[in-house]
């Protein structure tokens, strides 16, 4: 009690967006995420009449994967079931495009073009840290990491302290499940000279 105003117990709130649970776990942000997707995913399909890849993915692109990938960098899910929640929205998606319902799922993210969410979310993670990295972001990058300037000339010269982790939740927070690979990174795609030059590497490295 506070001034005579009685506080109450929680277990979850919201906050910009994101709902943070009081184990720090990220399941009920993937529930919310999951249901929202489904509504607008549900909603596209039942209002577009005439429907091909083009502007079925153009409407995908625009209206659901923001839902699933808002503010990931502090919810990414990292149990099994919670990212097999996220995927199931992709794969209706994918099963709409006329001509794609009888090949498997990989395939129909090649014919697509599309990344799974489990990439996306990846690659979301390393362009907040090439922005820290690049002083592009608001976020200065000793917020969440420490250089390693341990003298090894292997690799790139950006390389973060990997710290010792004392849970197993701490291990798939951002500042942590980034690290390695970022670290793994080459030259040429760290030093790229902008954003749009770094997802190009990205891009060439997942090819």
């Amino acid at each position: 009690m506070i001034n005579a105003y009685c506080l109450t117990t929680v277990t979850e709130e919201m906050d910009l967006g994101v709902v943070i649970s009081s184990d720090m776990k990220s399941s009920q942000q993937c529930t919310q995420a999951y249901s929202k997707a489904s509504r607008m995913l549900a909603m596209t399909n039942h209002t577009i009449v005439y429907k091909n890849s083009e502007n079925l993915l153009q409407l995908y692109k625009s209206l659901v994967h923001p839902l699933l990938e808002y503010c990931t960098a502090a919810w990414s899910p990292h149990y099994i079931k919670d990212r097999v929640l996220l995927e199931k929205v992709q794969r209706r998606f994918t099963i709409m495009v006329p001509g794609l319902k009888k090949l498997p799922y990989e395939e129909r993210l090649s014919e697509l073009e599309l990344w799974t969410l489990e990439e996306r979310r990846v690659r979301a993670d390393l362009i907040e840290v090439f922005k820290m990295v690049r002083e592009l972001s608001p976020i200065k990058l000793e917020t969440f990491f420490q250089l390693d300037n341990n003298g090894r000339t292997r690799g790139h010269q950006w390389k973060l302290k990997k710290r010792h982790c004392n849970t197993d939740l701490r291990q798939h927070f951002f500042s942590e499940r980034v690290i390695n690979i970022w670290n793994s990174l080459d030259i040429d795609t760290v030093a790229a000279t902008s954003i749009n030059c770094y997802k190009g590497h990205l891009q060439k490295m997942r090819n």
